[in-house]
């Protein structure tokens, strides 16, 4: 098991280091009005509308974030693991989100046409630039906090009596609080701390940097959500 050394001498696993330094930003997501409107069954279906077709677009660019990793590999084991995310994710997530749009009257040609949002252009440029130049590790530091984030959101409004039956957030809430979406939240953990294994504090750093950075774009990523924010200025051509 990969362990860094911390104050006082006390031994942590990588993950619970970068855990430690985003939680302030995720308890922000989770108490974000957008996301508790989803638990509570209150948020405007305007938003949630806005914010799928928003994801979708993300979803796109983050298979291409698991197909860059199953390039960088190095082993054929977790090269098969990211070409089966890449799969599932265009397969199974993508479908959610057509489902969904389908039930909340977006047709599918236009959910193909969305234009991505200034939120949605960054953070996803983001993750693609730091994983083309950078390392396996980069790729996975990159990409971590949104599944592992989703996870524990979905976990949490789980427990929120009739969040999982909700109309519209039902199906979202029991598909990020499913046991197969927590097993690729901690396949992704393992994978983190394999890959910080001997790596100089400096690395960490930097790996830790990229987390707590894609992390704050999650917390952007509901604040857009919430108020359907496109571009600061926008000109029609």
């Amino acid at each position: 098991m990969t362990i860094t050394k911390a104050a006082k001498g006390v031994i942590q696993v990588f993950t619970d280091r970068l855990y430690k330094n985003a939680k302030p930003i995720w308890e922000a997501s989770y108490h974000h009005p957008f996301v508790q409107g989803i638990g509570n069954g209150t948020l405007d279906i305007d938003k949630f509308r806005f914010f799928m077709e928003q994801d979708y677009l993300y979803l796109i660019e983050y298979c291409r974030l698991f197909a860059l990793g199953s390039l960088k590999a190095h082993n054929l084991q977790t090269m098969t693991v990211f070409a089966d995310l890449l799969h599932s994710t265009l397969k199974v997530e993508m479908d959610l989100h057509r489902q969904y749009a389908e039930r909340i009257g977006i047709e599918k040609e236009k959910l193909e046409q969305v234009q991505p949002a200034a939120t949605t252009v960054a953070y996803t440029s983001y993750m693609l630039n730091v994983s083309q130049r950078g390392s396996l590790a980069e790729l996975v530091a990159a990409v971590l906090p949104c599944t592992w984030s989703y996870y524990e959101i979905g976990t949490r409004l789980h427990e929120i009596p009739g969040a999982s039956e909700h109309e519209f957030y039902g199906e979202w809430v029991k598909m990020y609080a499913s046991t197969e979406f927590g097993e690729l939240a901690k396949w992704l953990k393992d994978l983190m701390n394999e890959l910080a294994e001997g790596k100089r504090e400096e690395e960490l750093k930097w790996l830790e940097d990229i987390f707590v950075t894609t992390s704050k774009y999650e917390y952007m990523f509901w604040e857009m959500s919430e108020r359907k924010e496109m571009w600061p200025i926008e000109i029609n051509s």
